[in-house]
Order: structure tokens, then C-alpha cells, then sequence
């Protein structure tokens, strides 16, 4: 692997700073203490700031030795948030806050755009600016959404943005990248069937809603085997199925909970409409009558082919060909989506390892996103923050890039 000197000279004191935000973990748009600590790190270094974009956004603004005269730009984002979870590590830089943990990598993301933000404020070798985007609230809040509502694209003009996401199981010093699709759209849907309560021995007397759940949700699967095409990808979930308070008792109403993921705005149209047509006919077809919601959170997460392309070279020259492998599409969300919407760019993986990185001091269970026991693997932070630095310095020098 060809790191950046400076870069791994400095990684532990990163690493602190990684650490000290894993202890100090803060859900979507709460992130003051965390956009404080990253704040203060960039103005020690030199580089002005931007505040409260998007509710708790910091944006860093890297002018290179043109001044940015050229108005070429480039961004790269992390995200802060942590997760509603409850942590089992029992290393010294656990969540000290009960039902707070940054069980996704969010504390090792923001490090990582550290590590190349210091480097930067040293080294400033190309023309344009890197803006240097760390951003609140991607679990489930929207956050980048919210923040290119406050201007993040006007305010900071860029021509291309990138994001990066840990991903456990494979060895450290692995990339993944892919163009097109590599996360799904994240949907959700309620489902109200009103019906009409009765005794359950003399259920003629009501509309009983519980049987129009169960044949709803065996006719939802038919969208996706018999609706849509065998070869486009879609998801539905029923999750939650809510329905009466006593075993002798019809209820009036029936909630019927879940998602939808897809990696097109086609199919994700198709699902929703059938969706509410076989809802519709079919609780008319026994006298019930239907509230069907449907919420569209996330769009899919949609690299750029010539981004994506670029982004393999930068890693190939930092790790070489055989560990930059093919992005596998998954249906998780990502809320870099919208910035993959509004600009041509590339979401990447960085591979975190197999745990053992947690080998004294942790809790029980695997080093798996989401789980109680996860831990960022530092053995990333100096690369993450080379891959940035590369990515960004070659993208700069590069004029065919748009």
C-alpha cells in the first residue's frame, strides 16, 4: 500500500480524536459536540469553515495555491450521526451515553476526512478547492438532504462529489467501486384496513380486517414476482402487522407496516401504484375501506460512471488492482443519494476488517454494522485519508473531469 507519510505520522493522533467522538456519540441533528470537535480541529489547521448547514453541518473550505481561481471544485463527504443503539463494548472509548452508539463507523468517516483535512492545510499543490463536507443526520434524518436545501452546492460550487463507507468482512486495504446502482432507495409504508368490529363468536355480524392483512400481504409479493421484471431489483417487507386487544374480540382495524427498496425510481413507481391498487380492490372486494401511506425517504444511491471509473484508478494506485474489487449492490439506504442526485460523483466501501482489530475489550457479537458490539478498525484512518487526498489532488489536476 502507498500511503501518505505525513498522513501515517499523524494517524494516532487522529485516531484520539476518533475515539473521543465514539465516546461522545450524538443521534441525527444533535450533533453539537461532535461538529465542535471538528471545527475546532479545521481552524487550528488553518482552514476556514462553514457552520450549520443543515441544522449541524461543518463544510471546510481548502483553497489550493490558485486560490480556487480556477472555479473548479470537488467535495468529499463524511457523516457524524450516531445510532439510537445500545453499546456492549467495554473498551475504554465506549458510548458514555445509555442508548447512544456509533455502531455504523460515522465517528471513523469523519476521522478519516481529518486525517486529509490536516494534511491539506499543509499541502495545498493543485489548483481549485476541496470542500470538505461533514455531514449530521444521515441515519434516517436526511441530512444531506437538508443541508443542499441550505445551499451546499451554491454556496460551495463543486463539479463532482464522493462519499466513502466502512464495510466489515473483507481485509483492510481493500476498496470496492462500481458505476450505477450500489444502494437501494429506502420507502415506507402503513397500511390502515378499517373494518368493523364483532364478537369473535358471531364475527357475520362485523367486517373482520385480520384476514384482508393476510391476503394483503401474500398479494404484495406478486408485484415483485409476477409485476415487475425478473431481472430488476425490488424488495417488499412486511414488518409489522397491528390488529386487536382481546382473543374474543373482532377489531375495527388492522395497520399493516413495512418497506420498500429498489435501485430505480421505475420500479420504485411500479410498486407503489400496484401497491395501492390491491389494496384499494381488494379491501373493497370485502367491505373494508383503506388509508394507505406511502413515504419516500431515500432515493438509490447511483454512482457515476465516469466518477466511479476514477475513483478505481485512485485506488488501484494506492493498493493495487487485485484489492479494488466490484461494489455489490446492497439494499441498505444512504442518504448520499441525494448529493448523487444533484451531482455526478461516486460512493465507495472501504473494507474494516474481520474484528479482530477488537481483540481485547469488547463486547459479545460480531463487528457487523449496526450491532452492539462494532468498532471503526484505525488501521483505516491513514488510508482513508490518503485515498481523499489522492482522490481529490488527481480529480483537481485533471481538466477532462466535469
Amino acid at each position: 500500500m502507498k500511503m501518505i507519510d505525513t498522513i501515517l505520522s499523524d494517524a494516532a493522533s487522529i485516531a484520539a480524536i476518533r475515539k473521543d467522538i465514539h465516546a461522545h456519540p450524538e443521534l441525527c441533528f444533535q450533533e453539537v459536540r461532535t461538529a465542535d470537535v471538528v471545527a475546532k480541529q479545521l481552524t487550528d489547521w488553518g482552514i476556514p469553515i462553514h457552520r450549520g448547514m443543515g441544522t449541524t453541518g461543518v463544510v471546510g473550505i481548502v483553497h489550493g495555491r490558485d486560490g480556487g481561481a480556477c472555479g473548479r471544485g470537488v467535495g468529499l463527504r463524511a457523516d457524524m450521526d450516531a445510532l439510537p443503539m445500545q453499546e456492549f463494548n467495554t473498551f475504554s472509548h465506549a458510548s458514555k451515553h445509555d442508548g447512544k452508539m456509533h455502531a455504523c463507523g460515522h465517528d471513523g468517516h469523519t476521522a478519516m476526512l481529518l486525517a486529509a483535512a490536516k494534511y491539506f492545510s499543509k499541502h495545498r499543490d493543485f489548483d481549485g478547492t476541496v470542500y470538505l463536507i461533514f455531514q449530521p443526520a444521515e441515519e434516517g434524518g436526511g441530512g444531506a438532504r437538508e443541508m443542499i436545501k441550505d445551499g451546499l452546492f451554491d454556496k460551495f460550487p463543486m463539479q463532482s462529489v464522493f462519499g466513502m463507507h466502512n464495510w466489515p468482512g473483507a481485509p483492510v486495504g481493500t476498496f470496492a467501486v462500481s458505476p450505477g446502482p450500489v444502494m437501494a432507495s429506502s420507502n415506507e409504508f402503513k397500511i390502515t384496513i378499517n373494518g368493523k368490529g364483532s364478537h369473535a363468536a358471531l364475527p357475520h355480524n362485523g367486517i373482520d380486517p385480520v384476514p384482508v392483512a393476510c391476503q394483503l400481504v401474500q398479494a404484495f409479493q406478486t408485484i415483485i414476482t409476477r409485476n415487475k421484471k425478473p431481472v430488476d431489483a425490488g424488495v417488499i417487507s412486511v414488518t409489522m402487522i397491528h390488529a386487536g386487544e382481546a382473543t374474543n374480540v373482532v377489531p375495527n382495524f388492522c395497520v399493516i407496516q413495512g418497506t420498500v427498496r429498489t435501485f430505480s425510481f421505475e420500479v420504485l413507481d411500479l410498486i407503489e401504484s400496484r401497491m395501492r391498487q390491491i389494496t384499494e380492490n381488494l379491501c373493497a372486494a370485502f367491505d373494508a375501506k383503506p388509508e394507505f401511506h406511502f413515504n419516500r425517504n431515500y432515493p438509490p444511491t447511483i454512482n457515476s460512471a465516469l466518477e466511479a471509473e476514477f475513483a478505481r484508478k485512485v485506488m488501484t494506485g494506492i493498493v493495487g488492482s487485485d484489492n479494488v474489487i466490484s461494489q455489490e449492490p446492497t439494499m441498505g439506504a444512504e442518504d448520499f443519494s441525494f448529493m448523487l442526485h444533484a451531482k455526478p460523483g461516486a460512493y465507495v466501501f472501504i473494507a474494516n476488517g474481520d474484528g479482530s482489530h477488537r481483540e481485547m475489550g469488547h463486547g459479545a457479537g460480531p463487528c457487523m454494522l449496526h450491532n452492539p458490539s462494532y468498532d471503526f478498525n484505525d488501521d483505516l484512518i491513514p488510508l482513508g485519508g490518503t485515498y481523499w487526498v489522492e482522490l481529490a489532488t488527481q480529480w483537481l489536476a485533471n481538466p477532462t473531469q466535469k
